[in-house]
């Protein structure tokens, strides 16, 4: 049977529309019941750390996303009566929009509020930045209803940086609690954080709700990584499968592809504030030590000037 060969990874240089046109209409000549991953060889256009991708294939398939919750909640699927994401995106609409986010919200069980977020980029504030996103979802009581009725809010952040001053872990929840006795305060506001850098940190917990597996797959460059990784499990090669799928449709991959051009510019803008930051830091510390020669120079003209030395 014919391989199929991916297209090469986001690191790749650019390529235009044109070609990933001509890739894209090759996968799509192929009807649906043909079209399996298991075939496909080589690199990964762009992996699921891309958050354009990682939000339409959860918005896409309820049954990767229903089966990702399960994992990061610890749940069995029956659990699970019902589960709606709330903000959901138009896939043909462009990224470039301001007012486009990226993160997955969604309702679960309508009594709790979960908000993904695939985040790769360290800006540097992910605490402050994490909080906000939780305190926004918190408030959403409508006037008059009674604070009772509040529901449960935990944000979830897949992270491939570590957070300044937080010892590394794979995955870390945080919550409210009695800084004396750890008595916690409230169930109902919650911090996760999944590290991508640290998988080989998993816990046997973390590894018995395939979580490792599932932030495995989120790094995945390769088909054939992603095929070890699915291995027989049913919901991971649903997600292979999904996966497969979102990088055949141009649309997609033009979208991933602009993302993929933010993370870049944000990548130089960040690098060239940081030489800016140390030239302007080298710079003040050379104003300083002139200013100590020239105070030094005057005390000892000074000096001079007393003892009637000529100079």
């Amino acid at each position: 049977m014919k391989q199929i060969t991916s297209l090469s990874h986001m690191d790749s240089p650019t390529r235009d529309s044109k070609t990933m046109g001509s890739k894209a209409m090759d996968s799509k000549i192929m009807s649906p019941k043909t079209m399996d991953f298991h075939l496909a060889t080589g690199r990964l256009e762009y992996t699921l750390t891309n958050d354009f991708l990682f939000k339409s294939l959860l918005q896409k398939n309820k049954k990767v996303l229903k089966a990702l919750v399960a994992s990061l909640m610890h749940l069995r699927m029956e659990d699970i009566t019902s589960i709606e994401i709330t903000n959901p995106i138009e896939l043909g609409r462009s990224v470039t929009d301001k007012t486009f986010y990226l993160d997955v919200r969604l309702e679960l069980n309508k009594d709790t509020i979960i908000n993904l977020e695939m985040q790769v980029l360290n800006e540097g504030s992910w605490p402050e930045r994490s909080i906000g996103y939780l305190a926004r979802n918190f408030d959403h009581l409508e006037k008059g209803e009674d604070y009772s009725c509040t529901k449960r809010v935990i944000h979830i952040g897949f992270l491939d940086f570590d957070l300044p001053g937080i010892p590394p872990e794979f995955y870390g929840t945080y919550k409210l609690l009695n800084v004396k006795n750890n008595a916690e305060y409230s169930d109902k506001f919650a911090l996760s954080v999944v590290n991508l850098k640290h998988i080989d940190m998993a816990t046997e917990e973390d590894k018995k709700y395939h979580i490792d597996k599932w932030a495995a797959l989120f790094k995945a460059a390769t088909w054939e990584e992603i095929k070890m990784i699915a291995g027989k499990d049913e919901y991971l090669n649903e997600a292979s499968s999904e996966l497969f799928k979102r990088l055949a449709d141009l649309t997609i991959l033009e979208e991933c592809e602009a993302r993929a051009r933010y993370y870049r510019d944000q990548k130089r803008l960040s690098r060239l504030e940081q030489e800016t930051a140390e030239k302007d830091k080298q710079l003040a510390k050379n104003e300083k030590d002139l200013h100590e020669l020239n105070d030094e120079n005057k005390r000892l003209r000074e000096l001079l000037k007393q003892n009637k030395i000529p100079y």
